[in-house]
């Protein structure tokens, strides 16, 4: 039975994928030890260092479905460590006393931590499909939408014109971003681990170095420069790196929540009929998908601390800090993953409404342009007095709910510079949008 909601019947879709839950799966873990075990055994046979013979019995003993899984549990019971129960197991399978040689050299931590390695080798074409994925949604948006003219905002108030392909092309630069610095941090992250009792690779070392470059070799992996038992930076910079995807997948969600409110009524998630918004008030449609998203993104944000605090090892072995992982790693994971595809499945899916951007753009009355007033103003009486005018101008607009072309064709000092047809063309948003389209274009590529 589960008991947390990445793995609940009922809710794990909404805070995971079952590709991402699979790659952290308990049989998974424990084909990952086995198959280092496996490939340890290959490197040091292939150096003379155990029998050619006890290595392929050992790779052919070293699959998950031969293990007991049980009996591996209640070893972990029993001794309280994590892994000597299966090494036991393993050589028991094995024929011919090619089990004396299993696990020849290697410590505990070297077989966990590099398996960790091996099930994020695994997550992470998942993580860089998904974050293409959505480059290429928001970039279809942000073609799509490159002049559609809606209100930008600031401090949560309208502020100028801007278009929702814009909008939409600053999420995609985030995004690439983000899939650079997964890129970066990839090679320093797959790096696998044998270093012996304390990372010194006593026990092995006339031919500790090709060892651990063979070892490496077997498992698809980067050679370490040194043991890293208790140096967990690059872990903590790739969890890091994942709460900030998060972040970002919270904010593009936390938008369209607020641009989805009736009172603005510019964007709504995907919506079918069947979705239910309330249990109680049947005309809800509620942005749960992107409620689940934001959620996702602060539990996520959580984890980047854990990461950190994890860091912090004490002389050479410290499990207290090692155990951490094998909790907030997987969950992470699962998490920003399921973040990833629940916000590919809104922007594929998002409904835009522009003639609700075009209505919002007028109800502030025509004060969305004051500052291009105020500009053309200034050419003739000085940026800061042209500020002062147009400022009365724009509170009389907004205290009295009357027109603000009205209240500039009405005023002096505005018309004796700027007749009704220049106020009338300043005040069209169309006009205004600065180079929204150019930034798209740089971002995303020209429409096609």
């Amino acid at each position: 039975m589960a008991s947390h909601v990445v793995d609940s019947i009922f809710f794990k879709d909404l805070y995971g994928s079952p590709e991402m839950r699979l790659v952290f799966d308990d049989l998974t873990l424990l084909q990952k030890w086995l198959d280092y075990e496996a490939a340890l055994a290959r490197a040091e046979a292939s150096l003379g260092l155990v029998p050619a013979e006890a290595a392929a019995e050992i790779t052919r003993k070293a699959r998950a479905e031969l293990m007991d899984t049980d009996a591996i549990k209640q070893g972990v019971d029993k001794t309280v460590h994590p892994l000597v129960s299966l090494i036991w197991q393993l050589s028991e399978h094995c024929e011919n006393e090619a089990g004396r040689y299993v696990h020849w050299g290697a410590t505990t931590q070297d077989v966990m931590d590099t398996a960790i390695v091996l099930q994020l080798k695994d997550a992470y074409p998942l993580f860089e499909k998904a974050i293409d994925d959505l480059i290429t949604s928001a970039g279809e948006l942000a073609r799509k939408y490159r002049d559609t003219v809606m209100a930008g905002r600031t401090h949560g108030q309208q502020a100028l014109p801007i278009t929702f392909g814009f909008k939409a092309a600053v999420w995609v630069s985030e995004l690439k971003r983000h899939r650079t610095r997964l890129a970066e941090c990839k090679a320093r992250v797959l790096t696998g681990e044998f270093g012996g009792a304390v990372g010194t690779l006593a026990s092995v070392s006339e031919h500790g170095i090709e060892i651990n470059t063979r070892l490496m070799g077997e498992l698809g992996l980067n050679v370490p420069e040194i043991a890293w038992h208790t140096a967990r930076d690059n872990f903590a910079e790739f969890s890091t790196i994942l709460s900030m995807i998060a972040a970002t997948m919270g904010k593009i969600a936390h938008e369209i929540i607020d641009l989805q409110k009736l009172e603005f009524g510019e964007v709504e998630e995907p919506f079918e009929m069947g979705k239910v918004g309330s249990s109680t008030m049947p005309q809800k449609r509620n942005p749960m998908i992107c409620e689940a998203i934001l959620a996702l993104a602060r539990l996520a944000r959580t984890q980047a601390t854990t990461a950190v605090d994890a860091m912090m090892h004490e002389h050479e072995r410290d499990w207290s800090s090692f155990q951490m992982e094998w909790a907030y790693i997987p969950e992470l994971c699962v998490m920003v993953h399921g973040a990833l595809q629940l916000t590919l499945r809104v922007l594929d899916g998002l409904i835009v409404y522009p003639d609700n951007m075009t209505r919002n753009l007028d109800v502030t009355r025509g004060s969305l342009l004051a500052e291009r007033v105020m500009l053309t103003l200034g050419k003739f009486v000085g940026r800061q007095h042209a500020h002062d005018i147009i400022y009365e101008a724009a509170m009389e607009s907004f205290e009295k709910r009357v027109s603000f072309a009205d209240v500039l064709k009405r005023n002096p000092d505005v018309s004796a510079h700027l007749n009704d047809e220049t106020i009338d063309s300043l005040l069209d948003p169309a006009q205004y949008t600065g180079l929204s389209g150019v930034f798209v274009d740089r971002v995303v590529g020209e429409k096609h």
